[in-house]
């Protein structure tokens, strides 16, 4: 009997060895824009958290390769899409920060077999499959619809842009002026861009605000300045300001009142779709419904502030 019970521990053994060693693993690259900005750490979490849910699920291995530039860097990004290819990467995903130098780029690993999707930034003229975020246009329409809401319809704007090449930028841009059509009370100022890093951007502000002391309000199609301290130099509420994200440094000009709308993007689902979007499509041999895979906008007011703040416990890294 100790003998058969022997056997049959040891035949399990192997036969839990055996579907280890032939369970089909896959590899995910995942390129965001930069390695310290929260909404791509939060989308870096998505990623490995869809790789062990999606793994479970499908019985497979799925390992997320995190090839992301220290700094934003359109050449280090095509150079990590190049290395993934060359590293036997079966499927990855995209951050935009230039699309005209990403496109060939893309183009190659799908010439080579290895599908792309792009989030956040998309390159539209490369052969990725899909792109998953928010409908740009729509987003610097939104901006503008609440900067106009709480304005009362009138008042001197100026739109702040971040990096004057990423066509997601362009496009929320484009969206601030259709929408600003709708308020002949409104004037844009100009549209200020900048280096995105918080510094930067809050320089920007502070030297636009001085220039301009009639500006009475802003559209600020990324969050940049609000990462920092202290940013927003007047008053609250005597300047309306409305931000694109709602990251964790951002909330407290919300409570303080500096600012009246945050709109947040999905960003912990920038790499859990497209870790799905990619399983989808290299192991249940499925494309998505639509190229174009559109995240709404979440707007965070001081009444729902404190609530959504707890999602950034799950979003960033422990």
């Amino acid at each position: 009997m100790l003998k058969n019970l022997l056997t049959t521990t040891l035949m399990l053994g192997l036969a839990l060895s055996t579907h280890a060693q032939t369970k089909k693993s896959y590899t995910i690259g995942l390129v965001a824009k930069s390695q310290g900005n929260p909404v791509f750490q939060a989308a870096r979490v998505g990623a490995v958290d869809a790789a062990k849910e999606l793994g479970k699920k499908y019985d497979i291995n799925i390992k997320i390769d995190w090839r992301t530039p220290n700094e934003e860097d359109a050449q280090k990004q095509a150079e990590a899409i190049e290395q993934l290819v060359l590293a036997g990467a079966d499927g990855i995903a995209v951050s935009c920060s230039d699309a005209n130098k990403l496109t060939d780029a893309i183009n190659s690993a799908v010439k080579n077999g290895v599908p792309v999707a792009t989030f956040d930034s998309d390159a539209p003229a490369s052969k990725r499959f899909v792109t998953y975020g928010v409908d740009d246009i729509k987003c610097g329409e939104q901006v503008m619809e609440e900067l106009a809401k709480v304005m009362g319809g009138k008042g001197v704007i100026a739109i702040l842009a971040g990096n004057q090449n990423a066509p997601n930028l362009q496009k929320r841009v484009q969206g601030v002026k259709n929408a600003a059509k709708k308020y002949p009370g409104i004037t844009i100022r100009d549209t200020y861009y900048h280096k995105e890093t918080p510094q930067d951007a809050a320089a920007k502000v502070e030297q636009v605000m001085q220039a301009n002391p009639d500006i009475t309000g802003w559209a600020m199609i990324g969050g940049w300045p609000l990462f920092t301290d202290n940013a927003l130099k007047w008053q609250a509420g005597t300047i309306k300001c409305v931000s694109v994200d709602a990251l964790p440094a951002e909330l407290a000009y919300l409570k303080s009142g500096h600012v009246q709308i945050l709109l947040a993007q999905q960003v912990y689902e920038w790499g859990y779709r497209s870790t799905e979007h990619l399983i989808n499509k290299i192991h249940l041999k499925k494309n998505p419904e639509n190229v174009k895979d559109v995240s709404p906008l979440i707007p965070v007011t001081k009444e729902n502030v404190d609530a959504f703040a707890k999602n950034w416990e799950k979003w960033l890294p422990k």
